[in-house]
C-alpha cells in the first residue's frame, strides 16, 4: 500500500512539475526516435512520470491506487508465491518499473525513425498492475469508471486486449494501445515467473 501510493505520489508531482516547464517535459517523454538514434535510454523509464493532462493523470493514479493496493499486499503473501513473499515489496516495484519500458517496445520498434512520435504516461504500467489482479482474482468484478456494466475479470481482460489489439492496428489518435496491450501480457505473464502454480490457479478459478 505504501509502495503504491509512493509510486501515485512521485508520479503526480513530476507529472505537475511537468505541467508547468515544457522543457522538463521535452526531456523526460518517450520520443522513439531520440532512444534509438540517440541513445537516451533514460526515457524508456522516465516518459511515465509524466502525462499529458490531468485527466490522463487523475484515471491512471485512480486505477493504480484501487489495483495497486491489493497487488502490492499479495506479493508478500506467502501463500501466492511462497518462494518469494519475503521481497515481495521489492519484485511488485520490480515489475511495475520494468512495465514501463516494456509496453514501449513496439512504439519504439515501428517509430524509431519518426522525429515526431512522442508518448507519456504511465498506462503501459498500470495495465501490468490490472492484470496481474485478473489473473490471481479472475472472478473479480471489473467494469470501466462512469459504466455500470460489471465483467467478471478475465471476461474484461479478453475484451480489453482485444480492443487495444484492435486499435493498435488502426494505428490513429494519441493513445498508445500497444503500450496498453504489452503492458497488460506483461503483467500476466510476470507473476507466473515467480510462480508458475499461479496459471493453475487461474484456470481452476474460471472453470469451477
Amino acid at each position: 500500500m505504501y509502495l503504491t501510493l509512493f509510486l501515485i505520489i512521485t508520479t503526480s508531482i513530476v507529472s505537475f512539475m511537468a505541467f508547468n516547464n515544457q522543457e522538463l517535459f521535452n526531456k523526460l517523454k518517450f520520443n522513439a526516435f531520440m532512444v534509438w538514434n540517440k541513445r537516451e535510454f533514460s526515457r524508456l523509464f522516465s516518459h511515465a512520470l509524466v502525462h499529458g493532462g490531468w485527466l490522463h493523470l487523475i484515471v491512471n493514479m485512480y486505477v493504480l491506487w484501487m489495483f495497486g493496493k491489493a497487488v502490492e499486499t499479495t506479493f508478500s503473501d506467502h501463500v501466492f508465491f511462497p518462494k518469494t513473499y519475503s521481497y515481495g515489496k521489492f519484485l511488485y516495484v520490480l515489475m511495475y518499473v520494468l512495465a514501463v519500458p516494456v509496453a514501449s517496445l513496439p512504439a519504439l520498434f515501428k517509430q524509431k525513425n519518426n522525429h515526431y512520435y512522442n508518448s507519456v504516461g504511465a498506462s503501459g504500467a498500470v495495465s501490468a498492475i490490472v492484470f496481474t489482479t485478473i489473473l490471481l482474482a479472475p472472478d473479480l468484478p471489473l467494469g470501466i469508471i462512469l459504466i455500470p456494466i460489471q465483467l467478471p475479470a478475465y471476461i474484461f481482460g479478453i475484451l480489453y486486449l482485444a480492443y487495444s489489439y484492435f486499435m493498435s492496428k488502426k494505428d490513429k489518435g494519441n493513445i498508445a494501445h500497444d503500450a496498453h496491450f504489452v503492458g497488460s501480457v506483461f503483467g500476466f505473464i510476470f507473476p507466473i515467473f515467480l510462480n508458475p502454480g499461479l496459471i493453475h490457479n487461474f484456470i481452476f478459478q474460471i472453470t469451477h
